[in-house]
């Protein structure tokens, strides 16, 4: 394991004549923090550009925990991965067709690589204002109109929890030779169980970028890039991510990432069941709420432009009542010290991860009852 790798070196005794400056003397640093297995890329510890030794084992381990044919580590987010991604399938002028809901981080690398943009846009939902799942059919008429296309990048999982069929999609656009990426960096925890989802890496793209930060026990930046499928350029997408990511990769990240795959390689089991049980239970538990609504649970109806979605994400809606999505948010913060991750106009979001305890499940629950009632 990397961080017990780090461990060991730190207490040999090895004098660092070699970045970083803090040297790992303690007596000057303040408690906390890792300074103690902050290292640099010195003998022993491979090279994250063209790893060789631990770092590729830990790469190893995330491709066959995804399903990938490669997996790269990424320690500047998911956006240097998304970023490396489109650079490496769309040149200057090359057209991508990208769905409306993207992230910045997509809309960024098109403007940087002087691609253009063929937008298709998912219709939202009207009960919750959320953006619904891609339709394929749009993805199929977007590359009947524009035959040029090199690239089709879509986002799933979203923010709000919403998938779409990536299967369909990825036929579509490989009828056509066209590569699929797909911004999955809410979705690193799907795939583990059979209550929750699959993952994109199995479904037929041929990128993926998740966040493992985001929705599993990682430090935040601590992200991967899989390349999954043959229409996937992997040279030219390592030669990007050689030039876009930190020449100084953080061992603390890296021992970060191979610490979570890990858990999962071992624990997934113990882990997701007990999880699936908590919102089993915050399920039950919001049965009595009238006017607020919890996408997918209590009884929320069905959603048609929900292709799936992930039980993982709480979308706390708000439209019956009089209160906005900051609203309720700015309510939970103050009235119950509750921190939710998102808030808009019609809705908030809760992100929970299966580091969540029972107490955090309930708490929320017990909060929206009593606002449910004065609101």
């Amino acid at each position: 394991m990397l961080y017990e790798k780090l461990k060991n070196y730190a207490a040999s005794g090895v004098y660092p004549m070699h970045m970083p400056g803090h040297k790992r003397n303690t007596a000057f640093l303040p408690p906390g923090l890792p300074y103690s297995v902050d290292l640099t890329e010195i003998h022993g510890f491979d090279d994250l550009r063209s790893p060789d030794g631990v770092l590729r084992e830990t790469a190893e381990l995330a491709a066959a925990l995804y399903s990938s044919s490669k997996a790269f580590l990424l320690v500047n987010g998911s956006t240097v991965g998304i970023l490396s991604a489109i650079g490496a399938h769309a040149e200057r002028g090359d057209k991508v067709l990208v769905a409306g809901n993207c992230h910045r981080s997509v809309e960024n690398a098109v403007k940087l690589f002087g691609s253009e943009p063929v937008y298709i846009t998912p219709e939202a939902d009207e009960t919750s204002g959320v953006s619904g799942s891609v339709d394929p059919a749009a993805v199929k008429a977007g590359l009947d109109e524009n035959p040029d296309i090199k690239l089709v990048v879509i986002t799933s999982p979203t923010y709000e929890g919403v998938i779409s069929d990536i299967a369909s999609i990825s036929n579509i656009a490989h009828e056509r030779a066209v590569p699929l990426l797909v911004d999955s960096a809410h979705g690193a925890h799907l795939g583990f169980s059979a209550d929750f989802p699959d993952n994109a890496t199995r479904l037929g793209a041929d990128i993926v970028v998740m966040s493992l930060h985001k929705t599993l026990p990682a430090l935040t930046q601590c992200s991967l890039l899989h390349v999954c499928g043959r229409f996937a350029d992997y040279g030219k997408t390592a030669r990007l991510l050689s030039i876009l990511q930190t020449s100084s990769p953080s061992y603390v990240l890296m021992a970060s990432i191979d610490y979570c795959l890990r858990l999962l390689a071992t624990e997934k089991d113990r882990l997701f069941s007990g999880y699936y049980r908590n919102l089993e239970c915050f399920n039950a538990d919001i049965s009595s709420l009238r006017k607020l609504t919890v996408l997918t649970y209590g009884p929320d109806a069905p959603h048609p432009g929900f292709f799936a979605f992930d039980p993982g994400k709480l979308v706390i809606v708000t439209k019956k009542t009089a209160l906005s999505g900051v609203m309720l948010s700015d309510i939970l913060r103050t009235g119950y010290d509750i921190e939710l991750e998102l808030a808009r106009e019609c809705y908030a979001v809760a992100m929970t991860s299966i580091c969540d305890e029972p107490d955090g499940f309930t708490r929320l629950a017990n909060a929206l009852i009593a606002i449910d009632s004065q609101h």
